[in-house]
């Protein structure tokens, strides 16, 4: 049982401080929980470990770094060389006439070999590589990115997890309540002092927090299915247990922090700011365009007998005569994604400062929620509750009052229960995007 550490001592997270101690003895009796007694406990912190070691999304980003990292070298290395072989032949009655005669004269035919390499205007092959790392860069923030997103994923399913054990833990000893009306209920109809409708109104009540038990049992092997998937697990391993108490703690940061550290932390914006690097580089690669690059080439060519073999070496340049529909086009295209990458930033800053936003007051508003029901409704439900089945022990209150009561306890329970995981959610969304690693420091 969970204990809220905000409440009197002594009391519980579900609100059974002040209920009569003849029902504290029942529940005595009944034995624990097979929930609670036989599964094992899942602690966040190996759980969180796992997912980074073994979710295939994250191993799929870590793929795509690597490959970026072989594009570097590939970049700024020098296109390949050029190798020719040829043989020119003097004549055409002859197919070979290498030291031969054409017409009685000595044959002037050759064999040709020639080696050339390109060389790019200087600065071209440095932008190029710069380029390459900068988009290698921007896949490092985002698996950074993705191993967040799984972190978050994973305790978002870890705190759906526990609201259903706990809602079930809620619910069982909610029905041992509803069990002991029912009890009075018959004691009362078999000495003729309450009609049969009250045995069957308590035995409905009992048997409804029941489905609802076994709706949360369903809804625990989804969970744990989604929690698996996550983790990487296939088929064959199945996630068993339980997650761990967990208890209320202050959130230490403002909004003002939040927004700060995501600035300087966040992987979505270090990603976007390393494409705007790469669209500046591009951008000075189209301007680079502009100016030829150089081949240089060198020949030999050997010839017959009777002459001597020839050399010759040659440098060629591209001429970009067409630059107005080539080049100059290509630097509008890159200023162009320039832009387009920092408005890309601006908005990527501006939704996290959104976001940041709507989970702190997501946050808030479940916190207030809480000490709502924690101080005044439960409370309140569970003094009337406890005046009512006194009353009802003794026939001064009817059975429709007494369940009333009970179920709006319960409701006030659940809700308390449901605000303070929507509160917990928040926090880790908070956590996830400025990049504050708590893995399992809010379990108990």
């Amino acid at each position: 049982m969970v204990i809220n550490p905000k409440r009197g001592k002594g009391t519980t997270w579900w609100g059974m401080g002040r209920i009569i101690y003849p029902l504290l003895i029942v529940f005595s009796l009944f034995p624990l929980s097979p929930l609670c007694a036989q599964e094992a406990t899942l602690k966040l912190s190996d759980l969180i470990v796992e997912a980074l070691k073994n979710n295939p999304e994250i191993k799929v980003a870590s793929a795509r770094v690597q490959a970026a990292g072989h594009r570097i070298p590939q970049a700024k290395a020098l296109s390949d060389p050029m190798f020719m072989i040829g043989y020119e032949n003097e004549g055409t009655d002859r197919l070979y006439s290498f030291n031969g005669e054409v017409k009685g004269m000595p044959a002037d035919s050759r064999w040709m070999f020639s080696f050339s390499q390109m060389l790019p205007f200087p600065g071209k092959l440095s932008l190029k590589g710069e380029m390459a790392s900068r988009d290698r860069e921007s896949l490092v923030a985002m698996e950074e990115y993705t191993r967040r997103s799984t972190v978050v994923r994973v305790k978002e399913l870890y705190l759906d997890l526990f609201l259903s054990y706990a809602t079930i833990d809620l619910l069982r000893e909610k029905t041992i309540l509803f069990a002991r009306i029912e009890d009075l209920a018959l004691s009362r109809y078999s000495t003729g002092m309450a009609p049969q409708q009250e045995v069957l109104m308590a035995q409905t009540e009992k048997y409804m927090l029941i489905e609802k038990e076994e709706m949360e049992t369903q809804k625990i092997q989804s969970i744990a299915a989604m929690l698996a998937a996550t983790l990487g697990r296939n088929g064959a391993q199945s996630l068993t247990g339980r997650p761990e108490r967990l208890s209320f703690q202050s959130f230490p940061y403002t909004l003002e922090e939040l927004i700060e550290l995501a600035r300087k932390n966040s992987p979505l914006v270090q990603a976007k700011e390393k494409m705007v690097k790469v669209a500046e580089t591009k951008v000075e690669m189209a301007k680079k365009e502009f100016y030829p690059d150089l081949t240089l080439g060198a020949s030999y060519f050997a010839r017959g007998s009777e002459f001597p073999d020839m050399w010759n070496v040659t440098a060629t340049i591209n001429l970009p005569l067409y630059y107005k529909d080539k080049q100059k086009q290509a630097l509008l295209e890159a200023e162009a994604n320039l832009l387009e990458a920092k408005r890309e930033l601006e908005a990527t800053n501006l939704m996290i400062t959104s976001s940041l936003k709507d989970y702190f007051s997501m946050g808030k508003a479940a916190e207030r929620l809480m000490n709502l029901f924690q101080e005044g409704l439960i409370s309140k439900a569970e003094q009337d509750l406890e005046a009512a089945l006194s009353g009802y022990a003794v026939g001064k209150v009817e059975a429709i009052t007494v369940i009333s009561r009970l179920k709006s306890l319960i409701d006030y329970e659940l809700q308390y229960l449901k605000q303070f995981v929507e509160r917990e959610k928040a926090i880790a969304r908070m956590e996830g995007i400025v990049g504050i690693k708590d893995y399992g420091g809010r379990a108990k």
